[in-house]
């Protein structure tokens, strides 16, 4: 998801538009929290039972975050070849029809769900995601992180009477037997929760066998949020069928036996689910136009004024659509590039945004050609582009497989803000269709390894395509400013350097604040910045290769990556450091120079014994001596350099560390042009290195190369002997540009 962190402020995409777009509700309704909802009085068996599953199969932690233990290599079922007959271990297949009342903005669906059980254990309970149910009142876990932790989401528009959303279950039936259920709450969030039911089977389902449910379900869409919802004519339908929860076995992310993976849904977290088939059909009156996950199979049939479009994907892990009768004709393209099959693009995009939609046409496609060159190959035949209209901006900046949706401008200027953010969201927006989607990262439990690692590899690209951040405004570009910054400089200013809280490895509820939990993306990708630093850019490449090779289709740890990461760099112990400070926990990096002196080593006073006698070297007598021999040199060497003389210098440094210990190469640099090297790499406070050579030195500096964008201020990596004022000037430079780009960012929201 975009909710971006670009330097230093949290700019999520969402904000922005033309000032209108950002406007809050302002009457938020309340709930009686022991009032049942809708969804929670629909007629569900009164001999479900309420205390635990038929099987005993226990569910994930609801605090679980990062693994520390790599996966088995037969975890998912090994890894892909390219041989098998589907590219990943499918485990479940959807085949679901639904009709959408563009009127009452509802989804009428009916879902044959068939699973498979991995496990060597009989199946009696099964736990399903009810995402949408998020969206049904203020006491569902969502909106109670909001209230009880102080968490905000994107723009919080407020929702109005009449605007909330739901999911009501309807028959559920195995094998003609109607099928018992309940909610529950795997979190412990509140008992008015009810995005995660349980299903109790009536006929077990065996080690290594299957079963098909036929469920019935309605949809109630919120006014969008949160990645789902109307405006309008515009409907963006995510989150929107009954998903079945990740039956995890020993081997796969830190398991030790079977245990369901299945989380309620969290204000900050997104998903996690199985790979698997989805064969979908969806009706919509027949001037709508249609997007979805997926290939489109035939042309659309009619009957009594609705078309009804059918989409397959085999490989994914979701499905998300959207249908408006005020989309413009849609812009098509192609991709064509080794390994992958020819790829359709599409670009759905409202007529107020048609400024947006070549752009986000070619940043698709040359994401295309980035990711399949630098990861690996695009393996699906579509891609869609979804531009959300005016004022549904909740809409943009989300993934689905095969589909995101991105954001609209109403105008796109050559070298401003505007056309590096329309740029990066298209981009960071397909990224996730590797991390999130080829991958299969548990989003949940672990977002570093997709919104912290889709981050980096999106600003791999914009670095790639030379490509930096205008942190101006048009006004002031008619005065002469145009203050640019790198990509990655600005990415570090959102990393929370001067005070890291969570682990970036850490889950995406158990966090201090929302801050907190967008650290994830700037710290992840800052952090990944410094490793390529240390472990080389084209070794760092070349273990991501590895990384999507081995895990495809087969839902990776944090464990894992550093697994890979150890095994190709084969530098095992400057991996597991970083990923310790780093990823497992937060430590700030601080490291300075701290003094630098320079001095003559003149004679001094003494007492000597000469003919028995002490004699005494007087002060006056040191002084004739030093300046004797300053004249005969300055004599012998008229053309000498400033701060060179008869006499040796002494040059001292001293280093102070105030964080975690990474390694540091300090230079100090001599009036001759000479320079001294020594590398720092201890886990001490602080070290002192000096030097006696014939001249003065001129400076000392840390991190020259910058390879530790985690370090809290680059400014005091260097010192000199004399007054500088490049440091400040410098200094001036980024403050400058940081309060330009806020600037040019309140200005448009």
């Amino acid at each position: 998801m975009a909710s971006l962190l670009l330097v230093g402020v949290s700019l999520q995409a969402t904000n922005l538009l033309d000032p209108k777009l950002s406007t809050s509700l302002t009457v938020a309704p309340t709930q009686n929290p022991t009032a049942p909802t809708a969804a929670a009085t629909a007629a569900a068996p009164s001999a479900t039972p309420v205390n635990g599953s038929l099987d005993g199969i226990p569910m994930a932690s609801p605090h679980a975050a990062f693994v520390r233990q790599p996966s088995s290599p037969d975890a998912w079922g090994g890894a892909r070849t390219g041989k098998e007959a589907t590219l990943s271990d499918r485990v479940v297949n959807y085949d679901i029809s639904a009709s959408l009342d563009p009127v009452h903005h509802t989804v009428d669906g009916q879902e044959k769900l068939t699973w498979r059980n991995r496990s060597n254990r009989e199946v009696r309970s099964i736990y399903l995601h009810m995402y949408l149910n998020a969206f049904e009142g203020s006491y569902s876990t969502f909106y109670s992180e909001k209230i009880n932790k102080g968490f905000d989401f994107r723009t919080d528009v407020a929702t109005k009477n009449g605007e909330w959303g739901h999911i009501e279950l309807g028959k559920v039936v195995q094998g003609g037997a109607a099928v018992p259920w309940t909610f529950v709450q795997p979190d412990e969030g509140p008992k008015t929760d009810h995005t995660v039911v349980r299903f109790d089977l009536p006929t077990p389902v065996p080690a290594g066998g299957t079963t098909t449910l036929d469920i019935g379900f309605h949809d109630q869409l919120p006014r969008v949020v949160a990645r789902t919802g109307y405006f309008g004519s515009f409907h963006l339908v995510g989150q929107w069928f009954p998903k079945i929860g990740v039956l995890e076995l020993p081997g796969e992310r830190g398991a030790t036996e079977p245990r369901w993976n299945v989380h309620e849904f969290h204000l900050h977290s997104e998903f996690y689910a199985d790979y698997g088939n989805f064969d979908v059909k969806l009706t919509v009156p027949k001037d709508y136009i249609v997007g979805a996950t997926g290939e489109e199979q035939g042309a659309p049939v009619e009957k009594d004024g609705k078309v009804t479009h059918r989409f397959v994907q085999g490989d994914v892990h979701d499905f998300a659509w959207t249908a408006d009768n005020r989309t413009a004709k849609p812009l098509e393209g192609v991709y064509k590039g080794e390994g992958s099959p020819e790829v359709k693009v599409r670009v759905l995009y409202p007529p107020e945004y048609v400024a947006s939609a070549q752009p986000a046409l070619k940043a698709t496609i040359d994401s295309l050609a980035y990711f399949s060159k630098t990861l690996g190959a695009y393996p699906y035949k579509t891609v869609t582009a979804v531009i959300p209209p005016y004022n549904a901006t909740e809409a943009g900046g989300m993934e689905y497989p095969t589909f995101f949706t991105a954001e609209g401008m109403a105008n796109v200027t050559p070298g401003t803000m505007s056309e590096f953010l329309l740029d990066f969201v298209t981009i960071h927006e397909f990224g996730h269709g590797y991390f999130y989607g080829i991958l299969g990262s548990n989003e949940f439990e672990e977002p570093m390894l997709d919104e912290g690692l889709n981050d980096y590899w999106d600003y791999r690209m914009v670095r790639e395509r030379g490509q930096v951040i205008h942190a101006t405004t048009p006004l002031l570009r008619r005065f002469g400013f145009d203050q640019t910054i790198e990509p990655f400089e600005a990415e570090r200013l959102g990393a929370s350097n001067f005070d890291p809280i969570d682990a970036t490895g850490a889950n995406s509820w158990d966090r201090y604040s929302s801050g907190s939990y967008g650290t994830v993306y700037a710290r992840t990708a800052t952090m990944m910045h410094d490793l390529e630093e240390q472990i080389g850019k084209d070794v760092l490449e070349r273990a991501f290769k590895q990384y999507y090779a081995t895990w495809k289709f087969r839902h990776p740890d944090i464990a894992d990556l550093q697994a890979t990461l150890s095994e190709v760099s084969g530098k095992p112990a400057l991996v597991a450091k970083a990923f310790e400070q780093q990823a497992f926990s937060a430590q700030k990096v601080d490291d300075r120079v701290a003094k630098i002196t320079s001095e003559e080593v003149l004679p001094e006073q003494q007492t000597s014994l000469v003919n028995d006698k002490w004699v005494e070297v007087t002060d006056e007598q040191i002084e004739k001596q030093v300046k004797d021999l300053r004249d005969a040199w300055k004599k012998k060497n008229p053309d000498a350099k400033e701060d060179t003389g008869p006499f040796p210098y002494r040059t001292t440094v001293l280093l102070r560390r105030y964080g975690a210990a990474v390694p540091q190469t300090l230079v100090v640099k001599f009036a001759d042009g000479s320079s001294e090297k020594v590398l720092w790499n201890d886990d001490q406070r602080w070290a002192r290195y000096s030097w006696v050579k014939p001249v003065k030195a001129v400076s000392a500096e840390i991190d020259s190369k910058e390879m530790h964008y985690l370090d809290v201020n680059k400014l005091d990596d260097s010192r000199t002997i004399k007054a500088d004022s490049k440091a400040s000037r410098r200094w001036t430079s980024e403050i400058a540009a940081l309060f330009q780009l806020i600037f040019s960012l309140i200005a448009t929201i």
